[in-house]
């Protein structure tokens, strides 16, 4: 199989493409605008089409929309963009309607900077929108891998009928990698007969709706929701993990800062420490049984991020006070770097290794 060098803002809109994608509704912001513009040029080729929306709020009312047909579509942003469309995924999450949305986060808040982070780690895993809705949030850690998700995060919102967020920093929209195309494994997913395509008078029409008056039906339409979303927690969680039953220290990171942090678990293997990783592959469902498999003597988790500290919520959640959790992070599209895991890990050995 062909390998090819791609960006990886471009390499997600192939991989949409190769996944069936025929429509996207978005609006041009750095680190991402890359991907509109390249979904611009391809998607015509292919029969699909591409409309930059006159803001943010009108594109993700699109894909509302076009979800709403049974049309495979996505919508990509980048943080404070991502924060205007959060009503609409709310709506979309609510009418249980399949879509992919990509967030290639920049640095907070507000406009912040064009530079990469993490800080949208609350707004993807605990929903920016209103309600109690849930979606598969992952968080890719290089270009191949982006690349897979997004193909697979079609077939997961067909299979659930559910928006699923593929998050990522502006380095991993911007860096070049090789990447190769699989053939994604065939899925047995529903027909979409609760499509809004016309009934030809033969069956009564369609509502896509999320709007429920009575108290008791939206009720039941939460409990029904809330059993999708356990499902998704039972079979859809994705987590790597490596030395955590011998190691001393165990780092939790996810996303590009992970291979920061394998960078500075090999130097201190050299030095003879024991350092494992739990890197969260879905943010939600987060891997919240991999933190019991770490060695009971593990003398602390290190959670490193690219913000003020977002994730850690859910490591502490983990551990159940097993262990003390400490944090490294840099923000404003600052990048942690390896010496200074390095340091904080030592810290935590107190000197014995």
């Amino acid at each position: 199989m062909t390998k090819v060098l791609m960006k990886g803002n471009e390499a997600i809109g192939a991989a949409a493409i190769q996944a069936g994608c025929k429509y996207f509704f978005g609006y041009p912001i750095t680190p991402q605008s890359e991907l509109p513009e390249y979904m611009s040029r391809e998607l015509p080729k292919v029969g699909g089409v591409f409309l930059q929306a006159e803001s943010e709020v009108a594109a993700i009312n699109m894909v509302y929309g076009a979800a709403g047909a049974g049309a495979r579509v996505m919508t990509s942003s980048s943080s404070p963009g991502m924060a205007l469309k959060q009503e609409g995924i709310s709506y979309i999450a609510g009418a249980e309607l399949p879509c992919l949305l990509v967030n290639i986060m920049r640095g907070g808040p507000g406009l912040g900077s064009i530079q990469p982070s993490q800080t949208d780690y609350f707004q993807a895993t605990r929903g920016g929108g209103n309600g109690d809705y849930r979606m598969v949030v992952f968080a890719p850690a290089n270009v191949q891998e982006l690349v897979d998700l997004i193909i697979e995060g079609f077939d997961l919102a067909d299979q659930y009928r559910n928006p699923v967020m593929v998050l990522g920093d502006g380095m991993i929209g911007q860096m070049m990698e090789p990447v190769e195309f699989k053939t994604p494994t065939k899925r047995d997913l529903p027909e979409k007969d609760w499509a809004t395509v016309g009934t030809g008078d033969k069956r009564k029409p369609n509502i896509i709706n999320s709007l429920y008056i009575a108290a008791e039906d939206l009720e039941a339409h939460n409990i029904r929701l809330q059993a999708k979303y356990k499902k998704m927690q039972e079979t859809e969680c994705r987590v790597e993990s490596y030395n955590i039953e011998d190691a001393d220290v165990v780092i939790a990171a996810y996303g590009t800062t992970s291979r920061i942090a394998k960078t500075a678990i090999a130097k201190l293997e050299k030095e003879g420490y024991k350092v494992g990783l739990i890197r969260p592959i879905t943010l939600w469902p987060y891997p919240f049984d991999e933190f019991k498999k770490i060695n009971p003597n593990c003398k602390g988790i290190l959670t490193v991020e690219m913000n003020n500290g977002q994730m850690i919520d859910d490591v502490k959640i983990a551990v159940e006070g097993k262990f003390p959790v400490s944090f490294y992070g840099r923000s404003g599209g600052m990048v942690p770097t390896p010496d200074a895991i390095i340091e904080h890990v030592k810290k935590i050995y107190g000197g014995d290794k």
